[in-house]
């Protein structure tokens, strides 16, 4: 069981939250591998899908999870609901509600929106993303990920290299490493950096060649240009220049690094084709896992634990 009704963010988790996901998501790998890859486990919960921005691969793998575990899935667009009509938050989930909706998993463009509705309905609230703020299943994927590949995090030396200052993965992934006793590291250009980021305990590097040579797994993420109200850098063909991993770069430091990105990848600007592609890459590894991982959530918050997975 976990010690939190929500998943609201992994700043409102404990080390043995975290740890009880990631031993459950195990299980779950093993479920996902079988040739039959559903379980019953939620065949009495209904959960809704209430994703208020786009998106391809979150929004695919928590509806995976939820099927493979036997749930009732409905699927909610903004775009095309009473929300574009001037329709409230609370409103709109509300009569979700009352159709008998057990459980919500939210993207919304809005930091603290998982939060604030947590706090006004009587149903689980699974946070896909809110904003810049927090993306707390990409951050334990990520983290599952780098243990099944290097087989532990305490100790291990991750950088998170890009567009820091914009992005809720960078965010959560700080709060889920440090917890599990990794050291953290973030690069990118100056601009992209918060001004206050070392106060989580995180250490800062403009020199990308020097990050990676430190690092045991890079994170490498996009840039969010869609967030970005002014001009952070000259142009994406410099950034790449100076912040993009090359085959060549990969090749010339003094160690073999693992290299990760949450997607979608701009291939040629954060990596270019031969390093996504390459062996240094466990990126197709933590699409997999977040499967693995977003049923594991699902699970332990629907309360099922005595359940046969």
């Amino acid at each position: 069981m976990l010690s939190v009704q929500h998943l609201l963010g992994i700043k409102y988790l404990t080390k043995e939250d975290i740890t009880t996901i990631l031993h459950t998501a195990d299980t779950f790998l093993d479920v996902i591998n079988r040739p039959i890859k559903k379980v019953p486990s939620l065949r009495d919960i209904t959960i809704v899908n209430l994703f208020f921005e786009n998106s391809t691969r979150t929004r695919l793998s928590f509806e995976l999870a939820e099927k493979r575990l036997s749930a009732d899935v409905i699927n909610f667009s903004a775009s095309s609901s009473s929300v574009s009509k001037g329709e409230t938050l609370v409103d709109t989930v509300n009569n979700i509600l009352a159709m008998k909706v057990d459980m919500v998993v939210m993207r919304h463009p809005k930091p603290g929106a998982a939060h604030f509705l947590s706090q006004r309905v009587n149903a689980s609230i699974i946070n896909a993303g809110d904003g810049a703020h927090e993306h707390p299943t990409q951050a334990l994927l990520d983290a599952f990920t780098i243990k099944r590949k290097l087989g532990d995090l305490a100790g291990k030396k991750v950088v998170i290299v890009g567009d820091i200052l914009h992005s809720r993965v960078a965010l959560s992934n700080i709060y889920c490493l440090k917890a599990m006793g990794a050291e953290v590291m973030v690069c990118g250009p100056p601009t992209l950096i918060p001004r206050h980021i070392g106060s989580l305990g995180v250490l800062v590097e403009t020199d990308l060649r020097k990050a990676l040579e430190w690092c045991d797994v890079a994170n490498m993420l996009r840039i969010q240009l869609e967030r970005q109200d002014t001009q952070y850098f000259p142009s994406l063909r410099e950034y790449a220049m100076l912040f993009g991993v090359s085959g060549s770069l990969l090749k010339s430091l003094s160690k073999e690094i693992t290299i990760m990105h949450p997607g979608p990848i701009n291939r040629g600007v954060e990596i270019t084709s031969d390093v996504a592609d390459g062996n240094s890459s466990i990126i197709l590894n933590q699409v997999e896992s977040g499967v693995a991982v977003r049923m594991a959530v699902l699970y332990l918050l629907a309360g099922r634990t005595d359940e046969k997975m």
